[in-house]
């Protein structure tokens, strides 16, 4: 796949789509307001001249410290029409961990809420020179600058965006990304996997921050023509039903849990999701039992598959009217991956080993993590830190990340294979089960049923709620 000389993604999602003739389409459905892409795209040139004005120039980092909202949208684009770099992340992290951000990228410019602003500002970043605020003089900045922009001539191997990884050891790393990386992925999971067409109505569980969501609920919508619903609010079950309703997405984008605790409210089979042609599932695997009792009961598909920061978005993935409940699916047109062992030979069918993932969407390195960046980006593969096996048909199983493993008499055992029994007990994930010494027995007594004898739990012990991180993952180290 080959991308012109010059090529910038602003181009690619937002300005094609009006020189298209779709300005006038509605782009963003947000609380009661519709932006239309020519909308969006007057909004992102006045941005991108607000920020030129504040000292923004050619690969200055950017930080996006926003809420889900037209205005993140508009900020991204800008950021991309100047050839700076955009870096973003959660906006209700505490203070230490802005301060960290701030000074790992370096950034120039930060863009957040107006009741951050002065916080940010506070900190003393070293390197940071403006904050942006929205509600904070922002509005009236962007109103008196031109709503005409010239994008930068950026190359496709320009540094456009900085993903962040789930910092699962240590610190979260910033994986480096050019602009070609995020058009490829688009060309091949969002059109021959997904198939995104201009009729979808796009709505994600997790927020842009997290290129998970940036990618399925804002540039795949975008590169299409499509909609996009944002929402600023928490994304709680309630919330989700009463969205959907509202907007009737065509498309969803979940997560394991949230799909669990959206089955679990009282009368969730009386709610409306007729409307979903598609869930997309990623973040954790999601197990056969959660699969079975969603498309029971919403008789929506659920296309799972995992992705990660390093590659940008999802490389393996179940596909419609093949989907193997229980597994990832198989590999993405684009993408090669192999099941390896500790010295990096490809093992047989039904073996379990370590993941590399090979695509042009990867990752050129992590920002100051030269070891790191060799250990797991190497030559065009990508090494992650996933147990999987891959069946005759070219099914990915997952078996778990490398240091989730538990040794049980010298055997590796996978908590995820325990999880999927234990989630079959219909008390899992429901509402009005209570914690209790009967309950724990039922569970042992199904995992005797289905486990063999080391793979069996010795307790069963029952807690509020399990450490997650800002993207909702658990924090396995931490439930250890």
């Amino acid at each position: 796949m080959t991308f012109p000389e010059r090529f910038n993604l602003a181009d690619y999602y937002l300005d094609d789509r009006v020189r298209e003739g779709r300005g006038d389409r509605p782009a963003i459905l947000y609380r009661d307001e519709t932006w239309t892409y020519a909308d969006v795209q007057a909004a992102a040139n006045r941005m991108a001249n607000v920020l030129r004005e504040v000292g923004v120039e050619v690969e200055d980092r950017v930080l996006i410290v926003l809420p889900d909202c037209p205005l993140f949208a508009a900020t991204l684009f800008a950021v991309l029409k100047l050839g700076a770099v955009v870096t973003m992340v959660n906006p209700d992290l505490p203070l230490d961990d802005y301060y960290y951000y701030l000074n790992y990228t370096r950034a120039r410019a930060v863009v957040c809420d107006a009741a951050l602003a002065p916080l940010l500002g506070a900190l003393g970043a070293r390197y940071l020179r403006t904050v942006v605020a929205r509600g904070g003089g922002l509005e009236a900045a962007m109103a008196h600058a031109p709503a005409t922009f010239e994008n930068e001539p950026t190359s496709p191997d320009d540094i456009a965006v900085w993903l962040f990884t789930s910092g699962s050891t240590g610190k979260p790393k910033g994986a480096v990304h050019m602009h070609h990386d995020f058009a490829y992925s688009t060309e091949t999971y969002a059109r021959q996997v997904l198939g995104v067409r201009e009729d979808d109505v796009t709505l994600s569980i997790p927020k842009l921050f997290f290129g998970y969501a940036t990618g399925t609920n804002l540039l795949f919508p975008f590169a299409a023509g499509a909609r996009t619903v944002l929402y600023e609010e928490k994304s709680t079950p309630e919330r989700m039903f009463d969205l959907i309703e509202r907007y009737r997405p065509t498309i969803l984008t979940s997560v394991p849990t949230m799909i669990g605790k959206m089955l679990a409210v009282p009368g969730a089979a009386d709610r409306r999701l007729d409307g979903l042609r598609v869930t997309i599932s990623a973040g954790e695997a999601l197990p056969e039992e959660l699969y079975l009792r969603w498309t029971r009961t919403f008789a929506s598909e659920i296309l799972d598959g995992i992705g990660s920061a390093e590659l940008f978005h999802i490389y393996i993935s179940n596909r419609f009217g093949e989907v193997r409940p229980g597994t990832l699916g198989r590999v993405v047109p684009g993408y090669e991956a192999k099941i390896v062992d500790d010295d990096g030979n490809p093992l047989p069918p039904g073996e379990i080993g370590t993941l590399w993932v090979k695509g042009d969407s990867a990752a050129l390195c992590y920002f100051q993590a030269h070891e790191k960046s060799k250990e797991v980006l190497r030559g065009d593969w990508v090494v992650s830190g996933d147990k999987f096996s891959v069946d005759a048909d070219g099914y990915f199983h997952y078996a778990g990340r490398t240091d989730d493993l538990l040794k049980v008499g010298g055997i590796f055992v996978a908590p995820v294979e325990v999880e999927a029994v234990l989630m079959q007990h219909p008390g899992v994930l429901k509402l009005g089960w209570q914690a209790c010494e009967a309950f724990a027995t039922e569970l042992l007594a199904l995992a005797r049923s289905k486990l063999v004898h080391y793979k069996i739990p010795r307790k069963i012990e029952f807690c509020d709620a399990l450490p997650r991180s800002d993207r909702g993952k658990i924090v396995r180290r931490e439930v250890k």
